[in-house]
């Protein structure tokens, strides 16, 4: 099936990259899922074009794709910050003030759960476990896991942060 030529979003080296993985499956059959983290990787996240491209792309519906996209919390149909900050709100997690992390966080980053920052910097998510109930309250700042967290330990995380992307100075 001949692919649409009117990315509006991303360029076409974008999308070739998502074509040679895509064409580098054994089969297309059940890798839709495995597709769309590929595809969110290399987007950043999963807008209308790019679902449709996928679609397209494995000779599925659009409604399946979208259906798969919004289902699964992992994926994201919003662009993200540069710094994905997310905090488990599981139980445990809850119970030792994850919610009083994740008030601090939105005071620090200027931002409420589901945002990204006007300068791209910083998003915020909730998640509902991340597995990691030992070390409760967690946060997790693109991947990094930060365990017994607790409102005091927000600016030195954020910083923490800033600083391993060599980042001088904050714009909040």
């Amino acid at each position: 099936m001949e692919q649409p030529k009117n990315h509006a979003l991303f360029n076409d080296e974008l999308y070739a990259k998502l074509d040679e993985f895509i064409d580098g499956l054994p089969t297309k059959e059940g890798a839709l899922i495995s597709v769309l983290h590929n595809a969110q990787d290399i987007f950043g996240y999963l807008p209308a074009e790019v679902q449709n491209h996928v679609a397209a792309k494995l000779g599925i519906p659009a409604s399946k794709v979208y259906g798969v996209v919004t289902f699964y919390s992992f994926f994201t149909m919003k662009p993200k910050g540069r710094f994905k900050f997310n905090v488990c709100t599981g139980t445990a997690c809850f119970v030792r003030g994850a919610e009083k992390v994740l008030d601090e966080l939105k005071k620090e980053l200027g931002i409420d759960v589901g945002e990204t920052s006007e300068d791209s910097m910083f998003s915020l998510d909730a998640l509902r476990c991340v597995g990691a109930c030992g070390l409760a309250p967690v946060v997790s700042v693109n991947g990094k896991v930060y365990g017994r967290v607790t409102p005091e330990n927000i600016s030195d995380i954020v910083e923490e942060q800033m600083a391993e992307s060599h980042i001088v100075e904050r714009s909040v």
